[in-house]
C-alpha cells in the first residue's frame, strides 16, 4: 500500500485554525530553537511531525538526551534533547566541522575537514586526536595543492555508526568524500575506547580519478592518494553497519564505472577484539545502475535491508530491498520492499519505523519522505513544499523525545539546514 500525500505546512495551519480558531505557535530559546512543545503543536502529516529550527546554532549530531552543534566560532552542547545550550566552548575553525558523535558517556568526537578531536563531557576541554595507520603508525593528512580543499576525511552520510558490542560502544564509519572540500584518501575508521584512539580499520587504494589537482572535488593529474598496496578504489564510502546476528561489518561504496575499475563495492569485515585485527573481503563489485550502489544498510533480527541510488545507464534497478546477509549477493532471494522510482540513499530503521528520504535534484519531489510503519508492509510518501528544495542526509536515531534529526543539503552534498521528524 503506498499513499502519495504532498504537504505544505500552510495548508495545516489553515486546517488546524479553521477546526480550533487558532494554533498556539512553541516557544523558543534565545537561538530561536522550539522548546518544550507537544508534538500536535508541530505541522505534520497522518505519519509524522516535523519541524525545522532556525539555523543557529547547526544541531549536528545527537544521542538520547544529548545533542551537539556548533556556530561559526564554537561548538555547543545540549543535555534537554536540543532546547537549550547549557554547554559552550570557543572553537575559532567551527565552520568547517563536517563530522561529529556523542559517545553515550557524554564526551564527543568531532571533526573538521582533516582534523579529529574529542571533547569531554559537558565541553570542559577539547584536544586534537592523530589517526593511527592500519600499521599504528600517526596518519597524517596529506598537504593540499590547494589550502583551500584540503579534503573531507571524516564526513559521513550516516548517522547510525556505533553499536554495543562486547559490552562496549564500538564507531565504525567510512568518509562521504571527492565531491566537496578536496580529493581525499577513502577510509574506514574506528574507536572502541570512547574517542581517545581512533585508527583506520580499512585504506582504499590510490584513484587517479579522484586525485589532488586543487579542485573541490579531486580529479585527474594531480597527487595520488590512499594505499598504493590495495588495487581496490572507489570515490567514497555510502554506509558502514554492524550486524550483532554474525558479529560482522558490512560497507558499500561509490560511485562510477571508471575504465581502470568499478568503483561501487560491498565489503564485509570482521574484528577481533582480543588482537584488535580486522579481516576484509570485497564480496560484491557491481555497474553503478544495479541495486548495489546503494546506501542506509541496516540490519533488523539479522535480516539486511538496503537503499539503491543506481544511476547512469537505464535500466536502474533501483528499490528498498531486504534480504538474508547470506544471499547479498543473489539478487533472486532478494525483496523489493518498495520501488522510489528516483535515485535516494538515504535510510534509518528504528522501532520497527523505515525511514527514506528523496534526493531534491534527482527527483520532482521538493523535500521527499518515504516511511512505512511496519517494516516494510505498508509505505506512504510525502512532499513536504514550505521549506524550499532539500536533500535530506544523515538520519540520527531518535532522540529521548522521539525525534529523528537530518541533514538538509543542497544540491547533492552541500551543508544547509537541519530538521526533525517524529514519528506518530
Amino acid at each position: 500500500m503506498t499513499i502519495k500525500h504532498y504537504f505544505n505546512r500552510r495548508q495545516f495551519i489553515g486546517t488546524a485554525a479553521a477546526a480550533a480558531g487558532g494554533i498556539l505557535l512553541p516557544a523558543t530559546d534565545a537561538f530561536g530553537t522550539y522548546r518544550f512543545a507537544s508534538p500536535d503543536e508541530f505541522p505534520s502529516t497522518p505519519h509524522f511531525w516535523y519541524r525545522k529550527p532556525p539555523n543557529k546554532p547547526y544541531v549536528d549530531s545527537q544521542n538520547k538526551n544529548m545533542a551537539f552543534a556548533f556556530t561559526d566560532t564554537e561548538i555547543l552542547l545540549s543535555d534537554d534533547n536540543s532546547h537549550t545550550w547549557k554547554y559552550r566552548k570557543a572553537f575559532p575553525d567551527a565552520k568547517n566541522l563536517t563530522f561529529s558523535h556523542i559517545f553515550n558517556d557524554g564526551t564527543v568526537l568531532f571533526g573538521t575537514r582533516e582534523k579529529l578531536f574529542l571533547a569531554k563531557k559537558k565541553l570542559k576541554s577539547y584536544k586534537e586526536i592523530i589517526v593511527k595507520d592500519i600499521d599504528g603508525k600517526d596518519y597524517i593528512p596529506h598537504t593540499p595543492k590547494n589550502p583551500d580543499n584540503p579534503g573531507w576525511y571524516f564526513h559521513t552520510l550516516s548517522g547510525d555508526d556505533s553499536w554495543i558490542i562486547n559490552g562496549k560502544e564500538m564507531l565504525v564509519w567510512g568518509n562521504y568524500c571527492n565531491v566537496i572540500g578536496g580529493a581525499t584518501p577513502v577510509n574506514i575508521y574506528y574507536t572502541t575506547d570512547n574517542g581517545k584512539t581512533v585508527k583506520i580499520a580499512y585504506s582504499f587504494g590510490q584513484n587517479p580519478y579522484f586525485s589532488d589537482n586543487g579542485s573541490r572535488g579531486g580529479g585527474s593529474g594531480g597527487n595520488l592518494l590512499g594505499n598504493p598496496d590495495n588495487p581496490i578504489i572507489c570515490r567514497h564510502i555510502h554506509s558502514v553497519a554492524y550486524n550483532p546476528a554474525e558479529d560482522a561489518f558490512y560497507a558499500c561504496t561509490g560511485d562510477g564505472n571508471r575504465p581502470l575499475g568499478w568503483e561501487c563495492h560491498w565489503l564485509r569485515g570482521t574484528y577481533d577484539n582480543t588482537k584488535d585485527k580486522w579481516d576484509w573481503k570485497v564480496i560484491i563489485t557491481e555497474s553503478l545502475n544495479t541495486r548495489y550502489k546503494a546506501g542506509g544498510i541496516s540490519f533488523v533480527d539479522g535480516r539486511m535491508y538496503w537503499i539503491s541510488d543506481a544511476n547512469g545507464p537505464e535500466p536502474w534497478d533501483r528499490g528498498i530491498f531486504s534480504c538474508d546477509p547470506a544471499d547479498i549477493g543473489n539478487v533472486k532471494a532478494h525483496t523489493q520492499l518498495f520501488n522510489p522510482k528516483y535515485e535516494s540513499g538515504t535510510m534509518i530503521i528504528e522501532d520497527g519505523v523505515i525511514l527514506a528520504t528523496h534526493i531534491a535534484v534527482a527527483s520532482p519531489f521538493t523535500l521527499g519522505f518515504m516511511i512505512s510503519p511496519d517494516l516494510g508492509k505498508n509505505w506512504y510518501e510525502y512532499d513536504i513544499k514550505d521549506y524550499g528544495a532539500f536533500s535530506p542526509s544523515r538520519i540520527h536515531k531518535k532522540n529521548a523525545e522521539g525525534w529523528f534529526r537530518l541533514d538538509l543539503r543542497t544540491g547533492w552534498i552541500d551543508l544547509a539546514e537541519y530538521m526533525f521528524v517524529k514519528p506518530k
